[in-house]
């Protein structure tokens, strides 16, 4: 939990443990065990160009009651960057059903609950794995054939052009995260956030004299144009597990990505946090924990 100045200051505890999952001949990712090992498993990653250490604001808030297994994409937080032709959706998911399989190997094969955000959902609901109990997915980049997808592609292209044109080397973490405050999308997060992404997303450069993005912004940039061409692949009427989808504000302008109403999907407990943009986990920690709770609450997973 935060301690607090004047401003929040978040500070990540040590993992209960951690395990390293080789992905590939060259890349190597590392999951982290926090929370209650005793409890019902929740596993987490994040959205593309931020870490899984960054949405600490909302996992804390689960960490009495449940174990989190938590992981960064290839190319993010706590792991080295790779090829850059290998950060695509197809990796992805080749990469997310080693750690699965990994964490059902190491910590026991137990009922898992997956928690992901943005363009990270799109990995589970493509993967062949049938190893969910249920899905939490926050704000997941969705469409259907038609009008939908044309503003889903449109906007995605415009978002991986911005990318391209994003500064990625700044002298301090304070520069970075004094220059978050006048990006559109992290006006409404929580007290200490900026600061917490300065520190999770950035690193020193080789010459020690600056800090750089984890993630490169070409990567990033890429993972956008690869992903757009998936987003009409998801079938919502044929999921093999209990799904909650928790959109953005549909009423509010979107600064990275539409989030459309799946109301209308059966198979789909869809809600939405009011007031909250596409970093809901950011703004709203407290509702999204509530919203994971309520959820679980209802499904006889343990």
């Amino acid at each position: 939990m935060p301690t607090t100045t004047t401003e929040s200051v978040w500070e990540l505890p040590e993992p209960l443990s951690v395990c390293e999952v080789r992905l590939d001949d060259h890349t190597v990712t590392t999951v982290r065990q926090h929370g209650n090992s005793s409890g019902p498993r929740l596993v987490l990653s994040h959205g593309s160009g931020l870490a899984i250490d960054l949405y600490y604001p909302f996992w804390s808030l689960l960490a009495d009651d449940y174990e989190l297994i938590v992981y960064d994409l290839r190319n993010h937080g706590w792991n080295p960057v790779g090829e850059l032709k290998d950060h695509n959706i197809p990796t992805l998911i080749r990469d997310h059903d080693l750690i699965l399989d990994t964490i059902n190997r190491v910590y026991g094969n137990e009922p898992t609950v997956g928690i992901f955000h943005s363009v990270a959902t799109i990995v589970p609901l493509l993967s062949v794995t049938d190893l969910y109990s249920a899905l939490v997915l926050f704000d997941p980049p969705l469409c259907k054939p038609g009008a939908s997808q044309v503003e889903l592609q449109g906007a995605a292209e415009k978002a991986a052009a911005q990318i391209r044109r994003r500064g990625q080397r700044f002298r301090t973490r304070e520069e970075f995260a004094d220059f978050l405050r006048y990006v559109p999308s992290f006006v409404r997060v929580v007290p200490g956030v900026r600061e917490l992404m300065a520190e999770t997303t950035l690193r020193r450069t080789m010459d020690g004299e600056a800090y750089e993005l984890r993630c490169p912004r070409e990567y990033e940039a890429q993972l956008m144009d690869y992903t757009r061409s998936f987003f009409p692949l998801v079938d919502l009427e044929s999921l093999s597990c209990p799904t909650k989808i928790v959109g953005a504000d549909p009423t509010l302008p979107y600064s990275y990505l539409p989030t459309f109403d799946l109301s209308n999907v059966m198979k789909v407990d869809y809600d939405f946090i009011p007031e909250a943009t596409h970093l809901l986990q950011l703004e709203r920690p407290e509702e999204c924990a509530a919203a994971v709770r309520e959820f679980l609450s209802h499904l006889e997973l343990y």
